[in-house]
């Protein structure tokens, strides 16, 4: 389950259907969009986070193991997993989102373990200790409540083997006022907001967000992390220097090809420096169980 930091207001119809818990809200918009979010990672700018996810899985996971993809979406990044001979299982709220991964990783002529519809707040099912490596970036995006995210957490680091390496995600209100500039200026009409955003901890509405979420700073995430009772590795701001810069990554793509491939390997390299890491849309924390 991925997302790039897209605002607009969506219907009231859409955001009070006949159910209304948060879950089904969040079931819904993924469920409507879900070949967007396959195409999403593909996009000059939104490639960084793709390409920086991959260098960071390929510098901090086992090189074997079984892997547990939490918020697969259509399964970006699981396909990739398996290509490298991974052994992995699916789990997304999205219905829709799962039927796209299965119908891309047979086309690539592999195979899971398994798909699982369901919450990342229902890993009751599964064992202790049972999976290498987990992959959890997205469904934090979505949990107003800090105990829902505790659950999320402390499920995760139960299922992760001893030693075993996981990457949480979360959206960074600090990297978001940066796309703010472009992307949802309007608003910061209200200079409360401006308030908002450095603080952190920002519960958004559907009305208010792409969908129900929920943005954080660096700090608030890492201190989070850390009640679940996870070692911190390492953490990264996948979009690095290019965060923010999404219209100008867009001309330089198409204008200077050469120059852009430059541009995106270099911020790579640089995801993990104190510098940028604070300041960009995502953070990827990388963590090991103890």
């Amino acid at each position: 389950m991925v997302v790039e930091l897209i605002y607009f207001n969506m219907s009231v119809e859409y955001c009070n259907g006949e159910e209304s818990s948060m879950n089904s809200i969040v079931k819904n918009y993924y469920n409507d969009n879900a070949e967007l979010e396959w195409n999403r990672l593909g996009n000059p700018y939104t490639n960084i986070e793709f390409r920086s996810s991959m260098y960071l899985i390929e510098k901090y996971f086992p090189e074997t193991g079984y892997i547990l993809d939490i918020g697969s979406g259509p399964g970006r990044y699981s396909l990739e997993l398996l290509k490298k001979g991974y052994k992995l299982s699916l789990l997304d709220i999205s219905n829709n989102e799962l039927d796209i991964a299965r119908d891309k990783i047979k086309e690539a002529g592999l195979s899971s373990e398994g798909y699982h519809c369901k919450s990342a707040l229902e890993l009751d099912s599964f064992e202790d200790e049972s999976f290498d490596g987990i992959l959890l970036m997205g469904p934090l995006y979505h949990l107003h409540e800090e105990k829902d995210r505790m659950k999320v957490l402390k499920d995760t680091y139960r299922i992760l083997k001893k030693d075993g390496v996981g990457l949480i995600s979360y959206i960074n209100t600090w990297g978001a006022l940066k796309a703010g500039v472009s992307e949802f200026p309007e608003i910061f009409e209200n200079i409360e907001y401006f308030q908002k955003y450095v603080n952190g901890d920002l519960k958004l509405s559907c009305l208010e967000g792409f969908t129900e979420s929920y943005f954080t700073i660096p700090s608030l995430a890492l201190a989070e992390v850390k009640k679940a009772g996870f070692k911190i590795v390492s953490y990264a701001g996948v979009e690095s220097f290019l965060s923010g810069l999404k219209a100008q990554i867009n001309e330089l793509y198409k204008n200077m090809p050469e120059v852009y491939e430059n541009f995106m390997a270099s911020a790579v390299k640089c995801c993990e420096m104190p510098q940028y890491r604070d300041a960009t849309e995502h953070i990827h924390i990388i963590v090991k169980k103890r």
